[in-house]
């Protein structure tokens, strides 16, 4: 279908919070049967265009004009919305874990007789809209018991069953695999021949560049300008974002590799809820003073669970091997011990397990560490402020004082409060889970800055990335698991993507 016809449209939008301009005089539209990809830094203003399209802030709360079907727009809800065929999918999914998956997608307008839900009609038009978006489960299995790539095609479902004709995604691809990002594209595409357009936010300019046909960039809550589909490349994207040619993607370093700082021998994990099933099998590891060693793998080889055992986090007593610290024996059979060893863990999810949203940044950044500020039985609320701010400024962190709630900052100033908190403990071995997920090209190259600013002050780092190029620009050495196992490992110099993906798919190599 020819992308011509303007189906939603914004006329000089401005939409203002206390004290802040969020949108500037935005004006851009989306066209019948296409994807429009909206690219931005973090605050650059994407969410709250989503938010208005939504009828999350209503009409009357902005200035300026949205405009569907050449007719002012003037959503009061999210109802509102809806009613015109417009469905939001936010990054965080909006499915109750113990409905099934029916229920889930028709929740708010059942299938209705004789004053009870009629679940054979629900079952059955449910099992069409599997169909059509291609997921392979039975209508009452509970949605709790899907991963999130599938939990993402329930939304989708759950649009459609409210005949949405427009779909804004936020983020869709950002927890998924490659496998289940490349089946949601895919779905993306085959909708709009079947008259569904769509907006994507998406950090991951690949896969802008690969679905996209056309794309609007934001910077400072402006639209910058809009690239046709032969426009959309990369570094075209980062130039507009950024408002600069970002040559180098990642920072030099200058770290000199020292001693061998962190030894793991025949390490071994077991299932915290299954004591007969090994996720970690026998990994042997090194890390030196000032290197970063990467660790990638697909999905389930055993990366996360690797680095949650040896940080002392939900497994116990259920691991075996020997850690050396220095040449020195070291016990991490609690994250209490691991602190105390010198290592530290921040976790690929920083929202439900990095921070505590609605508390302040300065509690956040000395939670980790409280007893370097306990000064008679009580916590020294001075320097607590005093190293909160040290970090501001040496981080760089974007907030108006270490009083701010954390809830109200950027996912890469977020990040930066979590590495704080860590730094605060002074471990010398970092263990970093996805450090860049969720944030933008100019947030990642700041989060690269301070990776490279730890191995410079001599600490080892580990970091654990799905995004190849990330730890090909990143790492002095790349480790690869598989199934649980080390598949094989190489300095970053010999290493490319596609070697990588052969250890990667293959398993370990005898």
């Amino acid at each position: 279908m020819e992308a011509s016809r303007v189906l939603l449209e914004y006329r000089s939008v401005w939409k203002s919070f206390p004290g802040v301009i969020a949108l500037r005089d935005v004006s851009f539209d989306l066209r019948d049967g296409e994807v429009l990809a909206l690219c931005g830094e973090n605050g650059a203003g994407k969410s709250t265009i989503i938010k208005l399209a939504g009828g999350i802030y209503p009409a009357g709360s902005y200035d300026g004009h949205i405009v569907l079907d050449g007719k002012e727009a003037e959503f009061r809800s999210v109802r509102d919305s809806e009613k015109a065929g417009i469905a939001v999918i936010h990054q965080e999914l909006a499915l109750c874990q113990n409905l099934s998956i029916a229920d889930n997608i028709f929740l708010g307008h059942e299938h209705i007789k004789g004053g009870l839900i009629d679940e054979k009609a629900t079952e059955l038009a449910a099992a069409k809209l599997l169909a059509r978006v291609g997921l392979h489960e039975a209508p009452d299995v509970l949605v709790g018991q899907l991963g999130v790539g599938k939990q993402q095609l329930v939304e989708i479902a759950k649009a459609l069953s409210k005949e949405a004709r427009i779909l804004v995604l936020d983020e869709p691809t950002s927890a998924l695999n490659d496998e289940d990002s490349a089946h949601l594209l895919d779905l993306i595409s085959q909708l709009k021949t079947n008259g569904v357009s769509s907006i994507i936010v998406s950090h991951k300019l690949n896969e802008i560049e690969r679905i996209a046909d056309r794309v609007t960039v934001i910077r400072d809550g402006q639209v910058i300008e809009t690239l046709p589909r032969q426009e959309i490349t990369e570094d075209r994207i980062i130039r507009g974002m950024v408002g600069r040619d970002m040559s180098h993607r990642f920072p030099s370093r200058c770290a000199m590799i020292g001693e061998e700082l962190l030894r793991v021998e025949d390490w071994t994990a077991f299932h915290p809820d299954d004591p007969s099933r090994k996720i970690v099998k026998s990994v042997n590891l090194s890390v030196r003073n000032g290197e970063v060693v990467g660790l990638c793998g697909l999905v389930g080889a055993g990366r996360t669970e690797f680095a949650l055992s040896l940080f002392g986090q939900s497994y116990g007593q259920n691991i075996s091997g020997r850690a050396y610290k220095a040449g020195l024996p070291i016990s991490v059979r609690s994250v209490r011990d691991a602190i105390r060893s010198g290592i530290a863990y921040a976790t690929e999810d920083r929202k439900q397990l990095g921070l505590i949203l609605g508390a302040d940044v300065k509690f956040n950044v000395s939670l980790a560490a409280l007893q370097r500020l306990v000064s008679g039985g009580l916590i020294d609320d001075t320097r607590e402020w005093s190293v909160a701010e040290g970090f501001i400024r040496e981080m760089a962190i974007k907030v108006q004082s270490a009083a701010a709630q954390v809830s109200t900052l950027s996912g890469g100033n977020q990040q930066k409060v979590m590495l704080s908190k860590w730094m605060f403990t002074d471990a010398d071995v970092i263990l970093l889970d996805e450090p860049t997920r969720g944030i933008d090209v100019g947030a990642k190259y700041e989060i690269y800055a301070i990776v490279n600013r730890l191995a410079e002050q001599g600490k080892g780092v580990v970091m654990i990335s799905s995004e190849l190029p990330e730890l090909l620009g990143m790492c002095d050495r790349i480790v690869v698991f598989a199934e649980g196992r080390v598949a094989g490992e190489m300095p970053t110099a010999d290493a490319d993507v596609e070697r990588v993906m052969q250890l990667m798919t293959k398993g370990s190599q005898t």
